[in-house]
């Protein structure tokens, strides 16, 4: 979930998301385009991808909820909206991360990545509260799971992945800053990733990453896999996890410095693995369809960055949040289930 290009930070009003349809907003016509042919055993060919909302400053961490429909970040608006095929874009959660915030200091106040407790509760990544929060969806009410390792604060929470232990692995670098790196809000020495366990307890998984971005576990918990969004050196590491979800080895598990060429817009960022394996992986150039082998099948393409995705409704859609607006493609029954 990389931040959004510093050029867009007075794009379009918070308050502009609508219901699209085709042809709402000048842009390239999203498509799908098939790189290998076991690509149509998890999408049929001559599949389109829809519009489903537009106007969004930048679009981030979607978020099925079954019973609700489909959350998703605004993170420099400071706004989560809600898309329902009924009532299409309404406002959610605002402030969405953390209110009263400096701008000339933070530039991602709002949420950003979003997941489900397996308690039902929605958990934020919180960019701007510089937290991992969780809020209780029927009273609102928020409370801070976390949001120091070692008496640090935290930069600015991104992405976040709950594994079936109810363990939270999150990443942490410092796009809700201003000034990056070098933020006077800085207290964190790493650009981290981390495990929070249900007892309280913070690890650090990797503090050597400069720009952690998406994360995911593969369906059986043995891997663990973060993008890197680095402009010098993007790619997605892959570690290998041991009984305690700790890392016992790691490796680059995707070069995406080739997908760079022609200035394809992007870097890696969001991802989301089907219970069968396959990877959905933001890269330049959109979104990636992998094997766990990394052999790619396709790439969904929408002429501007994907940042991230979410499986929904019946297991068979897919959401992705890209740029300004959020997109919709349907799956093969089971797909993403």
């Amino acid at each position: 979930m990389s931040a959004y290009p510093i050029d867009r930070r007075g794009f379009i009003a918070a308050g502009a998301a609508l219901v699209a349809t085709p042809g709402f907003a000048a842009a390239p016509a999203p498509e799908v385009r098939r790189l290998s042919p076991a690509l149509d055993r998890i999408i049929a060919p001559g599949s389109t991808v829809e519009t489903i909302a537009t106007g969004i400053r930048w679009a981030e961490g979607p978020l099925w909820v079954p019973g609700t429909g489909l959350l998703f970040s605004d993170p420099p608006a400071n706004l989560m909206r809600l898309w329902t095929r009924k009532g299409g874009v309404v406002p959610f959660l605002s402030p969405s991360g953390a209110a009263g915030t400096d701008p000339k200091l933070v530039r991602e106040p709002g949420s950003n990545g979003l997941a489900l407790a397996h308690d039902g509760a929605l958990l934020i990544a919180n960019s701007g509260g510089r937290s991992i929060d969780r809020v209780d969806l029927k009273t609102r009410r928020r409370n801070v799971l976390v949001d120091r390792f070692e008496g640090a604060r935290f930069n600015s929470p991104n992405d976040l992945h709950v594994a079936r232990g109810g363990a939270i692995y999150f990443t942490d670098p410092p796009y809700g800053f201003a000034d990056g790196d070098t933020s006077p809000l800085r207290e964190a020495k790493q650009n981290g990733v981390y495990r929070w366990s249900p007892d309280g307890k913070v690890a650090l998984i990797d503090g050597t990453l400069t720009r952690p971005n998406g994360v995911a576990l593969s369906p059986d918990e043995r891997r663990l896999y973060v993008s890197v969004s680095d402009e010098t050196a993007p790619r997605i590491m892959v570690y290998d996890l041991d009984a305690h979800g700790m890392p016992t080895a790691s490796r680059i598990w995707l070069d995406a410095a080739p997908m760079r060429a022609g200035n394809a817009p992007g870097l890696p960022d969001g991802m989301k693995v089907a219970p069968s394996g396959i990877l959905f992986c933001s890269v330049p150039g959109g979104m990636m369809v992998l094997t766990p082998q990394a052999e790619p099948l396709g790439l969904i393409v929408s002429g501007k960055a994907i940042a991230n995705c979410a499986f929904g409704e019946d297991g068979a859609t897919l959401f992705m949040t890209a740029s300004d607006r959020v997109l919709r493609l349907r799956l093969r029954a089971g797909a993403g289930a």
